[in-house]
């Protein structure tokens, strides 16, 4: 039984909507003001929370923020009363992160509906969801509707962008969000001498740019596309605002940064390490899955071989002749300069 805390400094108000809930089988806990309803929120960590503005000591503003900082409850549905019913009173509440605000006076059937609504996302929320772009899209649906990825990515300005055209730079502020509509973009690094390391590459249906977007700095890498793209601009305060709005839209983000830099991590130790056929063998690996799981058959791997070097970790001469190795072995196929993976369990059996 989901369990509900109402903070309501009004008695006759607190007391009708606990009959409310209560008939609807709702375990409910009340608080008379703002300060009691956070001690009771903290220890009692409720499924939701119904919580009024107006109220002495601590209104219900200061009540959300409070909770906010508070780990084992900042993401509990929250759900503002009020009689104020201006634009500019719901924008607030909405922009401090509430999920939902409710005009006094409401009838049963609407509490009920956005109380019932708001478990159901919760419940939804806290399912797992894999840290790929698959889990962000299956997010997104969850947490805003299903419109909300189409509004961040369509009626956008959108830039192409031709074959090896920097798309920004390392030491550059970011200004936007990236989403890839077509193309693929690769992001990398350079040393002193101004060796490439290509440290992951983008395509279509993902984002590009977020990690100094989260971290407020500057880009330390820079992106580049390896072949005519499109990308749709997602200006950077139309990110925060989401990123205000919803927490775990934010985590989410974050869980595929994480997953990046445990892949950047294998990567780079495996060029430190493996033998050439292996880093060859790896980098076609890599390529070969991110592009399936982009939704391409068989994919020919067509990037060039200057990129499929950096990739590796190996001079460009080096791969040429392994790839060559590896075409007489029966491992790959080259046609037209693309790459087709013919035995993927031979390479598997090199790397592992």
């Amino acid at each position: 039984m989901p369990t509900i805390l109402v903070i309501e400094d009004s008695p006759d108000v607190l007391a009708n909507i606990t009959e409310i809930l209560e008939l609807d089988n709702y375990d409910v806990l009340n608080a008379k003001d703002g300060l009691e309803g956070v001690r009771v929120a903290t220890e009692k960590k409720p499924d939701l929370i119904i919580c009024d503005i107006c109220m002495p000591l601590l209104d219900g503003y200061g009540v959300l923020h409070m909770l906010q900082k508070r780990e084992e409850i900042w993401s509990t549905p929250f759900i503002f009363l009020s009689a104020l019913s201006g634009k500019s009173e719901i924008r607030k509440g909405m922009e401090l992160g509430a999920d939902d605000y409710l005009v006094k006076p409401f009838d049963s059937l609407e509490l009920l509906h956005a109380v019932e609504v708001r478990l159901s996302k919760s419940k939804k929320l806290r399912s797992s969801f894999t840290p790929d772009m698959t889990g962000l899209r299956s997010l997104l649906n969850v947490a805003n509707g299903a419109s909300l990825l189409d509004e961040l990515r369509e009626g956008r300005n959108c830039n192409t962008y031709k074959k090896k055209q920097l798309i920004y730079s390392a030491g550059n502020h970011p200004a936007y969000l990236y989403y890839i509509n077509k193309g693929r973009v690769k992001t990398s690094l350079h040393n002193e001498e101004g060796k490439e390391i290509i440290t992951r590459v983008y395509g279509p249906g993902e984002f590009l740019g977020y990690k100094s977007l989260l971290e407020n700095k500057v880009y330390d890498d820079e992106a580049e596309a390896i072949e005519p793209t499109e990308l749709a601009l997602i200006p950077r305060s139309d990110f925060e605002s989401l990123a205000y709005s919803n927490m775990d839209v934010v985590r989410k983000f974050i869980q595929l940064l994480t997953t990046n830099l445990s892949e950047n991590q294998q990567h780079l130790l495996g060029m430190a390490y493996n033998s050439l056929r292996k880093r060859v063998a790896d980098a076609l690996l890599y390529l070969f899955r991110r592009c399936s799981s982009q939704g391409v058959t068989n994919p020919g791997l067509d990037i060039g071989r200057d990129n499929i070097a950096a990739i590796a970790g190996v001079a460009k001469e080096s791969l040429i002749r392994t790839l060559g190795d590896f075409r007489d072995e029966g491992s790959i196929d080259i046609q037209n300069g693309a790459i087709y993976i013919k035995d993927i369990r031979k390479l598997e059996r090199m790397v592992n």
